[in-house]
């Protein structure tokens, strides 16, 4: 059976902003009950409550279990690259500009750096936003083969043992990239920790349907690249590109 909640744009808004809040542990709930929230927040730029709740570029989505129909969002059809964790947008901003032709969508929980990373983006048309827990939003909200590519850019390492069940990278987490990602499809991973470097590559060992490589690509610096940079530290790359289905 399945259970819709109907709610107007104020009550919608804050749902999403609730659970976009949350840990991907807690939407396992989302695969043991049909419980599907409808968004009511127009999109219409011109509405009021539009201008109230959403900054320019901002995805508003009309439901948090449903695929995002990303042509619709775009206004167009072409390749889709997706900056997980984007922070104030700076990476995200400069890979847009570089490659017109790509449409690029930043994934960022945290409020203040969604509104950093808007103000960033405002004059870019194959810009777009979207306020969410990074894992929830690959593994629910992404189209099959919707991805041309991933990047996750020094992720989180949780260095004390009793935090490392919070970091993103998982068996769980490179399936959803596989299943988002496009035939030849890649996520490029960067960090400064070697450890958690070491870790991130265990893992993408043990699951079928990616080829490891270095990942050496001109790339723009995010933030925390140029911070690392100027520190003197050494910057880890991997690229997983996916060849097969994970069996």
């Amino acid at each position: 059976m399945s259970t819709s909640i109907q709610c107007g744009p104020d009550q919608s808004f804050k749902i999403a902003t609730l659970l976009s809040a949350l840990s991907p542990r807690s939407f396992e709930f989302l695969d043991l009950f049909a419980v599907h929230f409808l968004l009511s927040v127009p999109a219409d730029e011109g509405s009021l409550a539009h201008r109230r709740h959403v900054p320019p570029r901002l995805i508003a989505p009309e439901s948090l279990t449903d695929h995002l129909d990303l042509d619709r969002i775009f206004g167009r059809k072409m390749p889709l690259h997706i900056d997980l964790g984007c922070g104030d947008g700076s990476f995200l901003c400069a890979l847009a500009q570089r490659m017109p032709d790509k449409n690029f969508l930043g994934i960022e929980r945290l409020l203040n750096r969604v509104r950093t990373s808007a103000r960033k983006a405002a004059g870019l048309e194959n810009v777009r936003l979207l306020r969410m827990e990074s894992f929830y939003a690959v593994r629910y909200l992404l189209p099959a083969e919707s991805v041309e590519r991933f990047y996750l850019l020094f992720p989180d390492p949780w260095p004390k043992r009793r935090h490392h069940r919070r970091r993103i990278v998982t068996p769980d987490f490179l399936s959803s990239i596989h299943a988002a990602l496009q035939k030849g499809g890649s996520i490029y991973v960067a960090t400064d920790d070697v450890d958690y470097f070491g870790i991130i590559k265990e893992v993408a060992e043990s699951e079928r349907g990616f080829a490891i490589s270095d990942g050496d690509v001109d790339l723009p610096l995010s933030r925390f690249g140029l911070i690392f940079r100027q520190k003197g530290a050494s910057i880890h790359w991997l690229e997983l590109r996916k060849i097969s289905p994970v069996k």
